[in-house]
């Protein structure tokens, strides 16, 4: 068990409204500490070890150049890996060995939490494809395959978005498809190691700086086949994941809360969440959603982060973060991005309560008691 009330590296903060205690980490390595991007997960499978985000305004953006950081639980140490800067929201972290893998420039990189320890090329897009092109990014998330053999890529090289695949063992590269468009947010599902959920985004022309916006989010791609969209009729939605059983995908519907689709009938359950329409992340079981909302959509705007209990229809707050629209909560994604993590027993996000960009943590039993 992760022993929050113990460790000298987080200090207990309880929202004045509904009473939920937070543990933030205020053992400080940098002085912006984010939770993962939500489609991550970023805790290992023994509770161990906890990866974040790290950026040192004004060095860096959220696309390029924050690092990571590690909470050693067994240790009661944090460290930071200056070793460990990457574009997007890339980081991956492997549950059972703690290892941490990355997109930067044209390849994946991997390092251990041990602060001995070097940072390793796992293998790289293939000259002949980027042919000294700009390289934007290699990949919004990696994620891996079902059977664990290769990380998907959604790569921004030059003026064309790449999509294909990069074994782990560092041999060939392969293309599945290519976009003149910006589709993004690529997840390989979790039970099919040849299907993956990618979205429409909007896309801001380099040329012309014209912005054509998103018609029809959700998208789906097989390893040999034509990419398709999941909708029968262009349907504007945001902010996507898989359900654990690889037949469904969610999705964020800004007037609702969460849709859960059928991938193969495209099926529609609506799952009201006021408090998670933004974005939002299900249990295991699909019994519980932890999410987060804001009055009016702006970097660095005011939000709240909400537990949802499904089974008795009550939800829960456990923070309400201030707006912090400086340069700092315009340049690095502070958004909350909350996820259940450690076997669903631990919620993490990103919170702003103490005036500073923080990783906090809560436990999921504390939330369903409330809300019971």
């Amino acid at each position: 068990m992760i022993e929050l009330a113990k460790s000298k590296l987080f200090t207990p903060w309880t929202d004045p409204d509904s009473g939920v205690t937070s543990y933030i980490l205020t053992h400080k390595i940098a002085p912006v500490q984010e939770a993962f991007y939500f489609v991550n997960n970023s805790i290992t499978r023994d509770g161990r070890y906890l990866w974040f985000y790290c950026a040192f305004p004004p060095s860096g953006t959220a696309a390029q150049g924050r690092t990571l950081g590690v909470v050693d639980f067994a240790t009661q140490e944090v460290r930071h890996f200056p070793d460990t800067q990457f574009n997007h929201a890339s980081p991956f972290v492997d549950v059972e060995t703690g290892d941490v893998y990355w997109g930067m420039g044209d390849g994946i990189w991997r390092r251990s939490p041990h602060p001995g320890d070097d940072a390793v090329l796992i293998n790289r897009l293939p000259e002949e494809l980027t042919m000294m092109r700009p390289i934007e990014r290699v990949a919004t998330h990696l994620t891996k395959s079902a059977d664990g053999r290769v990380f998907f890529i959604d790569a921004s090289v030059g003026l064309q978005f790449v999509f294909g695949v990069l074994p782990v063992d560092g041999s060939d590269f392969e293309l599945w498809h290519t976009f003149q468009r910006n589709y993004n947010h690529a997840q390989f599902s979790p039970t099919d190691p040849n299907c993956v959920l990618f979205a429409q985004e909007n896309h801001p022309d380099p040329i012309t700086g014209l912005r054509f916006n998103i018609v029809d989010r959700l998208w789906l791609i097989r390893r040999g086949e034509q990419p398709r969209p999941i909708m029968p009729t262009p349907t504007r939605l945001t902010h996507e994941w898989w359900d654990p059983d690889g037949q469904h995908v969610c999705c964020i519907k800004s007037d609702v809360g969460v849709w859960r689709v059928n991938i193969t009938t495209s099926a529609v359950e609506e799952i009201p969440f006021a408090g998670g329409r933004w974005h939002s992340h299900s249990s295991a079981t699909g019994q519980y959603l932890i999410g987060d909302a804001n009055p009016r959509f702006y970097r660095g705007c005011p939000s709240t982060v909400n537990f949802l209990n499904r089974e008795t229809g009550k939800s829960v707050r456990l923070v309400d973060n201030p707006e912090m629209p400086n340069y700092t909560g315009v340049h690095y994604h502070i958004d909350p991005h909350p996820r259940f993590g450690f076997g669903d027993q631990v919620v993490v996000f990103t919170t702003t309560v103490r005036g500073v960009v923080d990783v906090a943590m809560a436990y999921t039993a504390d939330l369903i008691a409330r809300t019971s």
